[in-house]
């Protein structure tokens, strides 16, 4: 297979690019600066240029809370540059699988299933689930729209780094951490080969991400005790950490389709994550 990453210097495109390679198959990769995913032009000519059978679509915009304040700029990235990578996809004759969120849901139930309702609560969701429409409504034969949540990896700043960072500080005896979010944590490594999976299945909605779920402050738990770090979590709320963007409370991902990949339990995944961390 030859596959294109789009987004391949990031978080999840860093470890995609070695899974790929590493199974033997060709991968290239675009990202900034040398490809704008809202420039159509200029994104059809790249694509058709690698000449691709599969294209992986990461690049987004991803800060959450900018999202709020700059719905524009983040629904021309999320949105119209995931139409315009859908249309080059398209028109190179390639599979397309889009990875998108957990946060185009609500967080009002779950665990949610690929059918479910949608009704993302701030900006970032609004945009990403544009995204995932206007794929769908460009290229419908050949989109796989892949939703993960709660991503961690040894290539970007995520959320299990920064608290074994907090909970290793001397000074600091203990750290507040969100206890009424709940979601999938998602290692990167876990989360490639499923990609791939996906790329083979039929074209449509899938959901991709670790089995089982925590919150926050559960998820910093296990990693302070897999990581023997001597620090206490104290729950507390998504209200005393005020952000701009306002969080779902249950964004728990459901696999419902047939055929589907299933990730193992997010906290086998976390050990492996912090014993190669370590």
């Amino acid at each position: 297979m030859r596959a294109l990453v789009i987004g391949h210097r990031g978080m999840l495109g860093t470890d995609l690019m070695d899974h790929l390679s590493g199974g033997g198959h060709e991968a290239v990769g675009l990202d900034l600066p040398e490809l704008d995913i809202t420039d159509r032009r200029r994104v059809i000519r790249r694509v058709s240029e690698a000449a691709p059978d599969v294209v992986f679509h990461l690049a987004a915009w991803t800060d959450v809370d900018a999202a709020e304040d700059h719905e524009e700029q983040a629904l021309m990235v999320n949105g119209e540059g995931t139409r315009n990578v859908a249309i080059a996809a398209r028109e190179a004759g390639a599979a397309l699988v889009a990875v998108s969120t957990d946060y185009v849901f609500p967080g009002t139930g779950g665990p949610y299933g690929e059918d479910d309702p949608t009704d993302p609560i701030q900006a970032y969701g609004r945009t990403k689930l544009a995204g995932e429409r206007l794929a769908e409504l460009e290229y419908p034969e050949g989109t796989r729209i892949a939703r993960t949540a709660w991503l961690y990896g040894a290539h970007g700043r995520n959320f299990v780094d920064t608290m074994i960072a907090l909970g290793a500080d001397p000074a600091r005896d203990h750290v507040g951490v969100v206890a009424d979010q709940e979601g999938c944590p998602t290692w990167t490594r876990d989360l490639c080969p499923a990609l791939v999976e996906v790329a083979a299945l039929p074209p449509g909605i899938y959901h991709a991400a670790g089995s089982g779920s925590t919150t926050w402050a559960g998820l910093a738990r296990e990693a302070f005790r897999l990581a023997e770090v001597d620090c206490e979590v104290r729950d507390t709320t998504t209200a005393a950490f005020a952000r701009p963007a306002p969080r779902p409370a249950v964004s728990v991902l459901g696999v419902t389709h047939e055929g589907a990949p299933r990730l193992r339990a997010w906290e086998d995944a976390l050990a492996d994550y912090i014993r190669e961390r370590s």
